[in-house]
């Protein structure tokens, strides 16, 4: 296809220096810059997402489509659509200047009235993708399946049930890795929306957690066999659509991948809007999942602290932005993993430069953030401050006894036995002083 989709927006190029008037230009993404042994574009691995930016015309549960794209046309067939559709996918990614992006099955192409019929019409698109992939050299962070929006999967799907649907998930998934393999896609996500429960009283919790581990391990055989090499993925989210959902938040879906020895295997892919939903600060998933090693991808964006539902806000804070990114070096980056715009623009926002402007926005915002990040990384000091409030497990003897599991109880009341001391001394942990260090970054 020859056709134009933003014939008015050029590539979007650094140039700090532009007039404030001029938005269409990054201020701070540089993507070839060095900070701290990597490019800037290495450590924000940017990704577009297919669903909000391309699928969604800006309806909510209130109100219909608010958005007229020139990729969307009454006359055309559900196939075509998806044609016109991504095309303009890849000339936005183009003129952004990213270099990833991420699709469900069915945001790519429609479902056709069996199984085989869907299958072909997600192959017809992903020979257009491939083909794109090729000329732009843009590349799929991760694919997924979409295993909540039709009404087989009410009740679920890995966790449904009706055995039919779980086979129904199954194949579907199978077809979805094989097209994640075929696109050289570097991760595979799971978000399986409507798996958890909406009563208890119907619900056999322990089945249906079997039955969702059974399901992973499936998965984990087949893309062996094909030999899929990609990062299996999780995406935590508390609830929404369901009153609770099994994925409830970093710390349980790793209690689960342990559960059920998958550990090894599956990483996480944080979106903190989902933390803020489980009643979390923000970057308090990141932090958990960083913690023990199961960081693997971060969905950036935020939600809007005085709704309480999956807003999916740009993330427009450099604050914010600094925290999660100071997390992602001092683990050395998220390997195969990036950061995916999971955002939309608001309903509201019905131009077609809004998508431009919000994608830039954030990026800068974030590539702001690692700029702090970076400074506060080099500099130690509240990284020294935090070690230092631990310092007795590193000087005591039987500090040094305890961090290496050899501390008994026998050793606690010993101490207090011999020590002179009738109580222990306090000592202040000084979170204003932390505070104040962090917004010193800032001025």
């Amino acid at each position: 296809m020859d056709k134009e989709y933003f014939p008015t927006i050029s590539k979007i190029k650094y140039s700090p220096d532009s007039p404030k008037t001029n938005l269409l230009v990054y201020r701070h993404y540089n993507e070839e810059e060095v900070l701290f042994g990597k490019k800037m574009s290495d450590w924000l691995r940017f990704a577009v997402c297919y669903w909000h930016t391309f699928v969604w015309q800006g309806n909510d549960i209130f109100g219909g489509p608010t958005f007229t794209r020139t990729w969307c046309s009454n006359d055309q067939s559900p196939l075509d659509h998806a044609k016109a559709k991504i095309h303009a996918a890849f000339e936005f990614f183009a003129k952004l200047g990213v270099k990833y992006y991420c699709f469900h099955d069915r945001d790519m192409a429609p479902e056709g009235e069996t199984l085989e019929e869907t299958n072909k019409n997600l192959d017809v698109i992903v020979d257009i993708a491939e083909s794109l992939q090729n000329k732009t050299g843009v590349k799929l962070l991760w694919g997924t399946s979409n295993l909540f929006s039709h009404k087989r999967y009410m009740n679920g799907a890995s966790s449904n049930p009706n055995v039919n649907t779980f086979l129904y998930a199954g194949a579907q998934v199978k077809k979805m890795l094989e097209v994640t393999h075929r696109l050289k896609g570097e991760n595979f996500v799971f978000w399986n929306g409507r798996d958890g429960y909406q009563s208890l009283m119907n619900t056999n919790l322990k089945l249906e957690l079997d039955h969702m581990a059974e399901f992973l391990k499936m998965c984990l055989k087949y893309k062996k066999k094909i030999g899929f090499e990609g990062q299996f993925l999780i995406e935590p989210k508390a609830k929404e659509p369901m009153k609770h959902q099994y994925d409830f938040d970093a710390q349980t879906v790793m209690g689960f991948l342990k559960m059920y020895g998958l550990d090894k295997d599956i990483k996480l892919n944080i979106e903190p809007n989902h933390s803020m939903l489980s009643g979390h600060p923000y970057e308090h998933d990141i932090a958990f999942a960083s913690a023990y090693g199961m960081l693997g991808s971060i969905d950036f964006n935020t939600g809007e602290a005085s709704l309480g539902w999956d807003t999916d806000n740009f993330l427009y804070d450099v604050r914010t932005a600094a925290t999660v990114m100071k997390i992602v070096i001092e683990q050395g980056g998220l390997g195969s993993g990036g950061l995916n715009f999971d955002c939309k623009v608001r309903r509201e926002s019905t131009d077609l430069e809004d998508l431009f402007i919000a994608h830039i926005a954030s990026i800068d915002c974030i590539a702001l953030g690692l700029r702090k990040a970076v400074k506060m990384v080099e500099d130690g000091y509240l990284s020294k401050m935090k070690s230092d409030r631990y310092l007795t497990f590193e000087t005591e003897e039987l500090g040094k006894k305890l961090s290496k599991g050899e501390c008994e109880l026998e050793d606690c009341e010993n101490f207090w036995k011999n020590n002179k001391v009738s109580d222990v001394e306090t000592i202040s942990a000084k979170q204003e002083k932390y505070e104040l260090i962090f917004n010193s970054y800032f001025s």
